[in-house]
């Protein structure tokens, strides 16, 4: 089931998307649909990554001094 949502964009994005939409054979709903979902996904994943790295702060549950070290080390030795 699909609804309808009216947005406002400036005449700018939407010349963008009448163009990327000519471009690619699509319809403007469907550009703008798969750019709203890629955008909740991200966000989503985004917020709850956060949710969880504050649930583990707050249970002291923090890497030790050992731990990062060695992630910087592991980083560092692949730059060289």
């Amino acid at each position: 089931m699909s609804s309808v949502l009216t947005i406002r964009v400036p005449e700018a994005v939407q010349h963008d998307l009448e163009s990327l939409a000519e471009m690619t054979g699509r319809s403007r709903s469907w550009l703008a649909m798969e750019a709203i979902k890629e955008y909740l996904e991200r966000e989503q994943w985004q917020v709850s990554q956060i949710h969880a790295g504050l649930a583990e702060a707050d249970a002291g549950d923090f890497a030790s001094t050992e731990e990062v070290a060695a992630v910087f080390d592991k980083w560092a030795s692949r730059a060289d």
